[in-house]
């Protein structure tokens, strides 16, 4: 029996780390009208990987935490959201390890408040701190090939360039450099940040990516949940066209039917 691309799709998981997930997206988890929503965009996104900020994330005794919330149900991925030099984002990862039991952390490197785009130089000496520390690190980076390949080669996981600046919407603004990335890496390439619709989901996979992240699309949506099951579909609509093989551009048209046998070519008597 012949092996369909959607036989191939099924069997055809994201690796991270040693980790197997069937779904493509990850789903941050702040900014929700209420918890309840939260909780049911995760589940309508089909997502099974959840990331929290660290500075959101309660470890005293006053009541449910969104560790409670989630853990056991999603594979928590802490960040350092917030953090704006190396020292404060290995520290941080430190804290989550302490208090999530988990070496994974999507690290996060702020330069400024204004475009929150990473700062570079602060962003890599973290990364190879945590990775000589022995972390599963998911770094979000600029949609640079050179500095995603520094941080794969110091030994990160995953890299993970912005599409555009984080909460923008903005789509994928350098599809170029993405694929250039995608081209470059070895390890799983997750677009993170500038995400606006569903649309801009399915775009990243059909680069090639390995995954998507977002947050600010579906939390501040006018119906989170609704949308959390759109970005869920568009992420697996985008990797099967992706693994279909899209057909190339042409600038003039090309016939889907042959032209031999049309009734205007058949000869007289």
């Amino acid at each position: 029996m012949t092996k369909t691309i959607t036989d191939q799709q099924s069997s055809d998981p994201l690796v991270i780390a040693g980790v197997e997930f069937s779904s493509r997206l990850f789903l941050g988890t702040s900014s929700y009208p209420n918890q309840q929503v939260m909780l049911d965009s995760l589940a309508a996104s089909g997502a099974q990987v959840a990331t929290m900020a660290m500075r959101r994330v309660s470890t005293g005794g006053g009541g449910e935490s969104l560790f409670d919330v989630l853990g056991g149900r999603y594979h928590l991925l802490p960040n350092t959201a917030g953090c704006y030099t190396a020292r404060d984002a290995v520290l941080t990862a430190k804290l989550a390890r302490e208090a999530l039991e988990t070496d994974w952390i999507k690290l996060e490197v702020i330069g400024d408040d204004e475009t929150l785009f990473p700062d570079v130089e602060q962003l890599l000496v973290a990364a190879r701190e945590l990775v000589a520390d022995g972390f599963v690190v998911l770094p979000y980076c600029n949609d640079d090939p050179i500095t995603a390949k520094k941080l794969e080669d110091m030994g990160c996981a995953a890299v993970m360039p912005l599409g555009a600046p984080i909460g923008s919407g903005m789509g994928i603004r350098n599809p170029y450099n993405i694929e250039i990335i995608r081209d470059e890496c070895s390890v799983p390439v997750i677009v993170d940040a500038g995400v606006g619709t569903a649309s801009d989901a399915a775009v990243a996979m059909e680069l090639g990516c390995d995954g998507v992240l977002m947050n600010s699309a579906v939390a501040r949506a006018r119906d989170p949940v609704s949308m959390a099951a759109a970005m869920g579909k568009a992420v697996e609509a985008g990797r099967l066209a992706f693994l279909s093989g899209r057909i190339p551009r042409r600038l003039y048209a090309k016939a889907s039917t042959v032209m031999e046998g049309r009734i205007s070519a058949v000869k007289k008597g």
